[in-house]
C-alpha cells in the first residue's frame, strides 16, 4: 500500500465501477466496422491529447519546473495545421473532391515545428534567463492564445481534408490511431528514462540544480530541452485535438488543459517539489480525470457544479495519497478514549 501508483490505481478502479454500476453498458466493448466501439474506447481516445500533455509535463515538473502555456501551444499548433491543410473543394470530371492546401506532411511538420520552438523558448527564458518557470510560461500562455486567434482570424477553421482526420479519430487494428500515438510516446520516453543516465539527470536537476551542475550535469542544457519536448508533446495534443473535431478555434482550443495536466501529473506520484517522477502514474492520473469527466457527465450531474465534484475528487485522492495524512488518520484511530486511558 505504499507504493506511489497504488492510490491512483485504486482511484481509477473505483471510478471504473461507479460508471459500470450506474451504466451497465459501460464495460460492454462491440465490434463493428472493423473496429472496437465502447465507453471505454471513447475514454482512450478522448484522454490521449491529456496522457500526452501530462507526459511532457511530468518531465518539467521533475526538473522542479512548471509549463502553464501548455494548452496555448495545443492552441497554435492546432490552428497552423488547420490553417495549411483547410480543404479545398476541387472538381475533377464531375467529381468534388477536397484537397489539402498544403501537404499533409509539411503541415503536420509545421505545426510541431512552431511547438518546439514555443517549448525551447520557455526553456530558454527558464534556463537562460532566469525566469521563474511559471512566470516565464505565463508569459507564452497569453501571447499564445493571441498567437493562435491571429493565424484563425478570430474564428473557427473547419478541415475538409478527409485523410488529417485519420489522426485523431482513425482506427488502426481494431483501437483508435490516437492511442497508439500515445503508446508510441510513453515507450520511447519511458525508455529514455531508464535505459540511459537521462532519467538520472532530470532526477538530480529537480533536487538540486547547483549540485547537478557542479557534478557535471548539464542541467541548463536539459531543462530548455525538457520545456522543448513538453512543447513537442502539446503540439501532438492539438493536432490528436484538431483532427478529432475537425477544426481549429484559437479562443477554446486547449482551454485548461495546463490545468487538467498538472492534476493528472500530481495524481500520479510526482512531487511538484522535483526529483521523483513517474510516467505510469501520469497516464493513470490522465485517465482518471478522463473517467471522472465521463461519470460526471453520463450520471446527469449538472454542469455548473462538475467542475466542483472534480476538485472534490482530486483533493480526497491527494489527502490519500499523503504519507502525513494517513499517518495523522492512523493516530487518530489508535488514540485511545479519555475515560479508558483513566481507568
Amino acid at each position: 500500500m505504499k507504493h506511489r501508483l497504488v492510490w491512483p490505481i485504486v482511484t481509477l478502479v473505483l471510478l471504473l465501477a461507479i460508471n459500470a454500476t450506474f451504466n451497465p453498458q459501460f464495460l460492454h466493448l462491440s465490434w463493428r466496422d472493423g473496429h472496437l466501439y465502447g465507453s471505454l474506447i471513447d475514454i482512450l481516445n478522448r484522454a490521449a491529447p491529456l496522457v500526452l500533455v501530462s507526459l511532457g509535463m511530468t518531465l518539467v515538473i521533475a526538473t522542479r519546473g512548471i509549463d502553464i502555456s501548455v494548452g496555448a501551444v495545443v492552441a497554435i499548433s492546432a490552428a497552423l495545421a488547420a490553417w495549411m491543410i483547410g480543404g479545398t473543394l476541387v472538381v475533377n470530371d464531375g467529381v468534388a473532391t477536397h484537397v489539402s492546401r498544403f501537404p499533409m506532411p509539411v503541415a503536420i511538420a509545421a505545426a510541431l515545428g512552431v511547438a518546439l520552438v514555443c517549448g525551447v523558448w520557455n526553456g530558454f527564458l527558464v534556463a537562460k534567463v532566469g525566469m521563474q518557470p511559471i512566470i516565464a510560461t505565463l508569459i507564452l500562455m497569453v501571447a499564445g492564445r493571441g498567437i493562435a486567434q491571429l493565424i484563425t482570424n478570430g474564428q473557427i477553421i473547419t478541415i475538409y481534408y478527409g485523410p488529417y482526420f485519420f489522426i485523431g479519430s482513425g482506427y488502426l487494428l481494431g483501437l483508435p490511431f490516437s492511442v497508439f500515438i500515445v503508446a508510441a510516446v510513453y515507450l520511447l520516453v519511458s525508455l529514455a528514462m531508464s535505459r540511459t543516465a537521462l532519467g538520472l539527470f532530470i532526477q538530480s536537476v529537480g533536487i538540486n540544480p547547483a549540485a547537478a551542475r557542479v557534478a557535471g550535469v548539464k542541467a541548463r542544457s536539459i531543462t530548455v530541452w525538457v520545456y522543448a519536448f513538453c512543447g513537442v508533446c502539446a503540439g501532438v495534443a492539438g493536432l490528436l485535438i484538431s483532427s478529432n473535431v475537425k477544426s481549429a478555434d484559437g479562443n477554446n482550443a486547449g482551454q485548461l488543459l495546463e490545468l487538467d495536466a498538472i492534476l493528472a501529473v500530481t495524481l500520479g506520484g510526482t512531487l511538484l517539489t522535483g526529483g521523483r517522477f513517474s510516467l505510469a502514474g501520469s497516464v493513470i492520473g490522465a485517465l482518471i480525470i478522463q473517467t471522472l469527466t465521463y461519470a460526471i457527465y453520463s450520471l446527469g450531474v449538472p454542469p455548473e457544479v462538475n467542475l466542483v465534484v472534480k476538485a472534490a475528487v482530486v483533493f480526497a485522492v491527494m489527502l490519500l495519497q499523503s504519507a502525513e495524512f494517513r499517518a495523522s488518520l492512523r493516530q487518530l484511530v489508535q488514540r485511545p478514549p479519555v475515560g479508558g486511558a483513566s481507568a
